[in-house]
């Protein structure tokens, strides 16, 4: 029982201290800025990421999904027959419509994500996202289908 009581007195104590307030101490959130920025222009926005989520308009493949797939079917040349899976992979969708930042979540083995980085590498642009009318970059998940059938 002493034990616990000398336990709550020295966290008791540490806290209170803890919280104890200098003269000297200023916490300086936010400067305040007498700069103007230009009409339509938000600061630090240039490189800001987007989840389509939110997108007035949603980037998309030249041809919509259905192209999309089947330039994958075209470009993936799968190592093993028989193989059979998905490939998660998400990438980012430049103001210009390239793509960069290829990354592959989860692949299915006999390197199938070097050789789906491969193929989106080689995609053509796309149209890219808007959000208030401006141009953004987009974080975009696209899962590519491997079903090959043993001849």
């Amino acid at each position: 029982m002493k034990k616990f009581l000398i336990l709550i007195l020295i966290c008791s104590v540490q806290s209170i201290l803890a919280q104890a307030k200098k003269a000297n101490d200023i916490l300086t959130i936010d400067e305040p800025s007498n700069k103007t920025y230009p009409q339509g222009e938000v600061p630090n926005n240039d490189y800001t990421l987007y989840n389509t989520a939110g997108l007035d308009i949603k980037p998309e493949f030249p041809g919509g999904v259905i192209e999309f797939n089947k330039f994958i079917e075209k470009n993936f040349k799968i190592p093993k027959e028989g193989l059979k899976g998905k490939i998660y992979t998400t990438f980012v969708i430049e103001k210009d419509g390239s793509l960069s930042d290829i990354k592959v979540l989860r692949d299915i083995g006999y390197e199938t994500g070097s050789e789906a980085i491969r193929v989106l590498q080689l995609s053509p642009k796309w149209k890219p996202g808007k959000q208030n009318n401006k141009t953004v970059r987009v974080l975009f998940s696209a899962p590519i289908y491997v079903n090959s059938s043993p001849k």
